[in-house]
């Protein structure tokens, strides 16, 4: 037992006491160091190795309190997301086609049809049918006029002309007659086609036809695939978003202004392109309307409407833009003038010169900087677009882009941070961007209020319970 009159006597403590001798064996080595200069260089060796050995009996202490499960599930989780990525990479066309349509539609769903549907699935598909139907129109459209062109040459003098041009080389009645009566006898006896002798510019042709047929029932699957993931894209965004915020990406961190970035910058070049294709097309219709009401009675733009809208579409491909359907259109233009009436050259003339002017230059130099955000450099974006489809393939038109907003806005929030991990991120959110993110902070602001109110309900109930009974003194309490 401890006398406590006994104050002159400190209690000893062994942190004290090993801290009070360190500091004495420090003191002693120091002087040693003093004086004999090849000793101290040996203390300090030998407490450089002491401090590396304490070092290593930490990080053994770590490893053998960590949980062997935990990273075996680490690794299989390494495992999973490399297969996913592989797999995506395989289809990686599709998946950034499925993106470009998840982010030209957004804006459409979130702006006019979600507010006025109560439904989600019902307000996902009215969207895809408000942008997918005039594409659709189009694409039908123009079919139709080249079916109706082709069938007015061939009908014409045009096509004698061009019987006569290849009947030395092959008879047409001939092979007309021939391919006839092979389908005739297929249709009879479908059995007999492997009998059938085919000539070598038949089989050619059954080929081509063939090919041609398994690519578009490629394009068409496909196709299913973009539409599947913009649907689904589009209905669920907004449960990808909780997901990650409740488990990586906290509010207001590198992460979150990361991500934010990512997404706004993607909304404004994708949905900026397509916003700049629509009012190219409208100039293209209302200038091309306009030169065929001055036009000269030997010559005039063909079906103008449908060429401006063309031209709208020609002007998502990078680089060449307009020039695809202009210089075509040019040059029918100058034939039809020379073989009706030399005197009306000026026509086709004016028409390259008000198209490049009006109809390419102002939409690129004036429209297109607005259109597709202020963040990225116009310059960076037609670079993308312009080395994208020569590093990619054709799908470049989409990665290009994606590959540099993911770089651009790395460099412009993550990095910085990186080297200043003090300073907070550059959290810039823009309304638009962040509205995937805030559909998912309140949906879970949502949830957590309905588990409080939960919580509290079956709390009061449960002391109802306790209060009402049987046996319970009250004075107790």
């Amino acid at each position: 037992m401890t006398d406590e009159t006994d104050g002159d006597v400190e209690p000893v403590r062994g942190g004290d006491a090993s801290g009070g001798s360190d500091d004495a064996a420090r003191d002693d080595v120091a002087d040693d160091a003093d004086r004999e200069p090849g000793a101290g260089s040996g203390a300090r060796t030998t407490l450089a190795s002491d401090a590396s050995r304490s070092d290593v009996r930490g990080l053994e202490s770590w490893l053998s309190e960590l949980d062997r499960s935990r990273v075996a599930l680490w690794v299989v989780a390494v495992a999973f997301a490399t297969v996913f990525a592989w797999v995506l990479w395989q289809y990686v066309g599709t998946v950034v086609v499925g993106l470009f349509a998840y982010y030209v539609t957004r804006p459409v769903f979130s702006r006019i049809v979600q507010p006025r549907v109560g439904s989600r699935t019902l307000a996902v598909v009215l969207t895809l049918l408000t942008v997918g139907l005039p594409v659709l129109v189009l694409v039908g459209w123009t079919v139709f006029v080249a079916v109706s062109a082709l069938a007015g040459v061939l009908d014409s003098d045009v096509g004698g002309q061009f019987a006569a041009l290849v009947e030395p080389y092959a008879d047409l009645n001939a092979i007309v007659a021939d391919v006839t009566a092979d389908l005739q006898a297929v249709l009879a006896d479908p059995t007999s086609i492997a009998d059938l002798q085919l000539g070598g510019s038949i089989t050619e042709v059954l080929d081509l036809f063939l090919g041609t047929l398994g690519q578009l029932f490629n394009v068409l699957l496909h196709a299913f695939v973009v539409l599947i993931i913009t649907f689904y894209l589009l209905r669920d965004d907004h449960k990808v978003a909780a997901w990650a915020r409740e488990t990586f990406v906290a509010p207001e961190s590198v992460l979150h202004a990361y991500f934010v970035a990512v997404d706004r910058d993607l909304k404004n070049v994708f949905f900026g392109n397509i916003l700049n294709a629509l009012l190219t097309g409208f100039l293209a219709v209302v200038t091309f309307l306009v030169l065929n009401a001055v036009s000269p009675p030997s010559v005039a733009i063909p079906e103008a409407v449908l060429v401006g809208l063309l031209v709208g579409v020609a002007s998502l491909v990078p680089v060449i833009g307009i020039k695809l359907v202009t210089l075509p259109l040019a040059a029918y233009l100058f034939g039809v003038v020379a073989l009706a009436n030399p005197q009306d050259v000026w026509f086709p003339a004016v028409f390259l010169a008000v198209s490049f002017v009006v109809v390419d230059y102002v939409p690129d130099q004036l429209l297109r900087p607005y259109v597709s955000g202020r963040t990225l450099h116009v310059g960076l974006v037609m670079l993308a677009y312009t080395l994208g489809p020569v590093l990619f393939g054709w799908y470049g038109i989409f990665l290009g882009p994606l590959v540099l907003v993911v770089l651009f806005e790395f460099a412009r929030v993550v990095v910085p941070w990186l080297y200043h991990p003090g300073d907070p991120p550059q959290f810039d959110a823009h309304e638009d961007a962040e509205a995937v993110l805030d559909d998912a902070t309140s949906e879970r602001d949502a949830g957590s209020s309905t588990a409080d109110v939960d919580r509290d309900s079956s709390t009061h109930e449960a002391d109802a319970s306790d209060r009402s009974a049987p046996g319970t003194d009250a004075s107790e309490h």
